[in-house]
């Protein structure tokens, strides 16, 4: 079975091999935007995380044909009411540059003492299928923002999580596997899984 995943990110697309693997799921091929022909993609202007994992995976079932997930995903702080958000990837102007996102968060939040340093990160993905049917699930994952980056791994502001569950570890610190099995996106993949499975 083929399966868009409506993105470029390949870590995103290992960690969905890698969840689809621990269920016991094989013979999927994970098609990654730069496999598909080329088609206009999305403006991604929803006022949620769940508007914006469906815009995109709308748009990739409509232009391929093929069951397309979407993800929409990124931190929510507290103290910020929620920010960046739907925004956190483009929160200090440009698309994706998470080292001048995570200095700007860091800047922002530099005197906000520990107490009021509690975020999440928030992952909505969307399985949209030829069928029409539409599937959405939400994950959360709480913590609190660090001062300055921990690790090298991940990506995003990972090197600026803490996780509750961590042992006091980064998220940035968390070997793949331990992270699939605490994440916000691994939460949300999860609950799609019976639906994948299904369409074998």
């Amino acid at each position: 079975m083929r399966l868009y995943l409506a993105s470029n990110n390949k870590k995103k697309a290992g960690e969905l091999a890698r969840v689809l693997e621990a269920s016991g799921i094989a013979g999927v091929e994970i098609l990654l935007t730069s496999d598909v022909p080329s088609y206009e993609e999305p403006v991604e202007d929803g006022r949620t995380f769940e508007d914006n994992a469906l815009i995109k995976a709308r748009a990739g079932m409509k232009a391929t044909g093929l069951p397309t997930l979407a993800d929409d995903s990124g931190l929510a702080v507290d103290e910020l009411n929620g920010m960046p958000g739907v925004l956190s990837a483009r929160w200090s102007g440009g698309h994706g540059d998470d080292e001048a996102n995570n200095d700007l968060l860091l800047g922002q939040m530099a005197h906000v003492p520990d107490e009021r340093r509690g975020c999440g990160f928030v992952s909505v993905c969307a399985l949209v299928l030829p069928s029409g049917e539409e599937h959405v699930a939400r994950g959360e994952w709480r913590g609190m923002l660090l001062r300055e980056r921990r690790g090298e791994g991940g990506f995003g502001y990972d090197p600026l999580f803490l996780p509750d569950d961590a042992d006091g570890r980064a998220s940035a610190e968390l070997t793949a596997e331990e992270k699939d099995a605490r994440s916000h996106r691994g939460k949300a993949l999860a609950e799609l899984v019976p639906v994948i499975r299904s369409l074998q």
